[in-house]
């Protein structure tokens, strides 16, 4: 029982809502129905979008999940910067790569926010965000699968870590 404590997982909620996000992000619907580019870049969106929705729900929690919100987008961070490592961006380089990142991740957040609260249609931002090229491409099922994912999330009390995704 002693040693228990040594040897025991510390609970990172944080860390298991962001593992939770990454896992959802990864649904084949994305990419293959819908027609989310399965890039790097369509899948670093496809997190933002799923931290974006779990962030919009902890803000109701308002002061008491401040915490949370804060570890939660370090987790993003800090999974970012492994990741460029692993694929194999010099260390000079992944600060810039981080604040460039940074630069999107918190645009986009800004964004969808604004785009839900004026309007609750996000289409035009996920035409701009996820599908940069220019093209007039139907995002009508992935916008309405946000507002189902928001109102799904606002039943949920994600502060214990969990979260699920429709």
């Amino acid at each position: 029982m002693f040693l228990r404590r040594f040897f025991a997982r510390k609970v990172d909620i944080s860390q298991d809502l962001y593992e939770a996000i990454v896992a959802a992000a990864r649904q084949e619907k994305f990419y293959g129905e819908w027609g989310v580019p399965d890039t790097v870049d369509g899948r670093f969106d496809m997190i933002i979008l799923h931290v974006f929705l779990v962030l919009d729900r902890l803000k109701s929690g308002g002061a008491a999940t401040l915490d949370l919100r804060q570890s939660l987008t370090d987790s993003f961070f800090r999974d970012m910067d492994r990741s460029l490592r692993e694929m194999g961006v010099g260390d000079l380089s992944v600060g810039k790569k981080v604040r460039k990142m940074a630069e999107a991740f918190y645009g986009r957040v800004a964004a969808y926010a604004g785009a839900l609260d004026a309007s609750g249609d996000v289409s035009d931002v996920i035409r701009r965000n996820i599908f940069p090229d220019g093209s007039n491409k139907d995002v009508s099922a992935l916008a309405t699968w946000v507002k189902v994912a928001r109102a799904h999330l606002s039943t949920q009390d994600v502060t214990k870590g969990e979260v699920i995704f429709p």
